[in-house]
């Protein structure tokens, strides 16, 4: 159920009637009619632009649209008063039963509340972490993690068909590098000093590897050159790898349904597939490209090279895919992995990389345009640096990864469902603060805990109500009589539970699952703001002593609320804590 939605249905129906008066022309686009929250809630419960961005195209001045709006929606009797305001906005105010039978709806729907169906069961791949296969996971990574994964869920909820895929960077020469390091460690495991010269791995991560190794070829690889070790090492300790992280992961709570190889895109032909098909749309040519301004980028050089046109698709310059050597550029193997995904049947992909890489999002939009005919969007969210902070000071180091804090690290010092909801409190875009110490505190300050403080409060007020007697089951409150929450700071608590179906489209359409966190927060803070104020004003207080009936309708507001906390918890993957300790 979406209020929202419906009250713009309302305006829909209004402007329809006024098209079949005369009143206003036919035809008109009214995509971009919104209903939504006032900026200043004194101008009343909801308000709609219909007037202003109609006026243009109907050739009416906004007022004269507004006031015809506003007898026409006056009629219905949701509305008490819808009332015209400056240019041509027109604010409504609703009845209090509006209000009230909305708490009704939250408690009949229950974990199905805030659903939508926006997403029309399109498919969308979802592709986040994807880190090399070289290390554990760092708290760069742990961002992406989370964003990844609350994206994802956040699009299930919205009614998209969702694939969380991770694509394992196995193709590159870092894979080589991680082999002679963990046979350094095999080295050590066989009671030689391990060489962990410049430019190797030097994480103590890598010791069980070389144990491992020595369990499996004993001492007979100590005295081989390079090149016969080498395949097999690397092989064994990408396996190594990729199963840590995926343990790492499942501590933070994220599952993948894919996991892609950029190994596997080598000497298969689909590497060269993905170019023919852009070849053959007059995209691949031989070139030279013009001296980038500024700092020379790695992959340009003065010499005949295969680009792809990308320019022809938004990008800035023409990129190479081949090198005048033969050799594929990191681009080649990334065009034919987006292919794969494309071939897949996809509606939709989203990428989500690291701040770093911010210089591939247009070849790469340009890349998947080409590839699909524009037939398949593909969006690019960027995840900004986490800085940490412990007693005061930043924090660096860990032993076990070398040089830096490692995902798991951060799992053990606060837990997964602190790390998941910090790491939604900023945009993706923005650097964040992860403070040991503040998401730990107690205080309105840290957004974790007063969110996990109301839903432990709404299960307070369930645990006394039963001990008190009072039936307060779902089915039981949402037959409650719902008249009896007529105070206006309860009539506001009612009126936040129902901006949360609306946020889940707003996020889910715009791919931003931090606007859950934000709205969270806002709703705890209203339900604290109730609490509070029932301490002053004994009428506010959920249960009323002797009085079944008007309790039963007050703890529906609260149970209702714990509905919504929990659903949007859920959407960011963190428990909801129903007792605090």
């Amino acid at each position: 159920m979406n209020l929202f939605a419906e009250i713009r249905a309302l305006v829909l129906d209004e402007i329809a009637a006024m098209v079949a008066a005369g009143e206003l022309p036919a035809g008109l686009d009214l995509s971009a009619v919104a209903v939504e929250p006032p900026r200043d809630p004194a101008h009343g419960d909801m308000a709609t632009n219909a007037a202003m961005v109609l006026a243009k195209p109907a050739g009416l001045p906004p007022r004269q649209i507004a006031d015809g709006l506003a007898a026409g929606l006056s009629r219905d009797p949701r509305v008490i008063a819808a009332e015209v305001a400056g240019p041509g906005f027109l604010n409504l105010r609703l009845a209090p039963g509006v209000w009230q039978s909305l708490v009704r709806d939250v408690l009949e729907e229950g974990a199905d509340y805030g659903r939508s169906n926006i997403g029309a069961g399109q498919k969308v791949n979802v592709e986040f972490v994807s880190a090399n296969p070289t290390g554990p996971m760092h708290v760069a990574h742990a961002r992406g993690a989370v964003v990844g994964d609350a994206l994802a869920s956040l699009l299930a909820f919205a009614g998209w068909d969702v694939t969380r895929e991770y694509y394992i960077n196995d193709g590159g020469a870092q894979v080589d590098v991680l082999a002679r390091s963990a046979f350094e460690r095999y080295r050590e495991a066989n009671g030689l000093e391990p060489e962990i010269r410049e430019g190797l791995y030097p994480g103590d991560y890598l010791i069980p590897v070389g144990e491992a190794l020595k369990a499996k070829y004993g001492s007979s690889l100590l005295n081989q050159p390079e090149a016969v070790w080498l395949k097999d090492i690397r092989d064994f300790a990408t396996e190594m790898m990729m199963q840590m992280i995926r343990d790492d992961l499942q501590a933070l709570g994220v599952r993948m349904d894919v996991y892609s190889s950029e190994k596997a895109l080598y000497g298969t032909g689909k590497i060269e597939a993905a170019l023919n098909t852009l070849r053959d749309k007059g995209l691949i040519y031989e070139g030279v490209l013009e001296p980038p301004k500024g700092k020379t980028p790695e992959d340009w050089e003065p010499r005949q090279q295969t680009l792809f046109r990308s320019t022809a698709h938004g990008d800035d310059v023409d990129r190479p895919v081949m090198k005048s050597d033969g050799s594929w550029t990191y681009f080649a193997p990334d065009i034919a992995y987006h292919y794969d995904k494309v071939t897949r049947g996809f509606d939709q992909l989203i990428d989500i990389f690291g701040a770093d890489h911010s210089g591939y999002v247009k070849r790469m939009k340009a890349a998947v345009a080409a590839l699909s005919d524009g037939k398949v969007p593909l969006d690019i969210k960027l995840i900004q640096l986490v800085k940490l902070f412990k007693n005061g000071q930043p924090f660096k180091m860990s032993k076990r990864a070398g040089t830096f804090v490692t995902l798991r690290d951060l799992i053990d010092e606060v837990g997964p469902d602190v790390v998941r909801f910090v790491m939604l409190t900023r945009k993706n875009d923005m650097a964040l603060d992860f403070d040991f110490d503040k998401v730990l505190e107690q205080s309105k300050d840290n957004p974790v805990f007063y969110v996990q403080y109301a839903n432990a409060r709404v299960n307070s007020v369930l645990r006394k109500a039963r001990e008190a007697g009072i039936v307060c089951d779902d089915t039981t409150l949402a037959a409650a009589d719902l008249a009896r929450l007529d105070n206006t700071a309860e009539i506001a608590m009612a009126a936040k539970l129902a901006e949360f179906p609306r946020l889940v489209e707003i996020a889910a359409r715009n791919n931003e699952p931090h606007r859950i966190a934000f709205y969270l927060y806002e709703l705890a803070s209203e339900f604290h703001g109730l609490w509070n104020r029932g301490n002053d004003d004994a009428s506010l207080r959920f249960i009323q002593e002797g009085d079944i009936a008007t309790s039963q309708a007050k703890i529906a507001l609260a149970r209702a609320t714990g509905v919504v906390i929990s659903n949007g918890l859920g959407i960011l993957g963190v428990t909801p804590v129903e007792e605090m300790r």
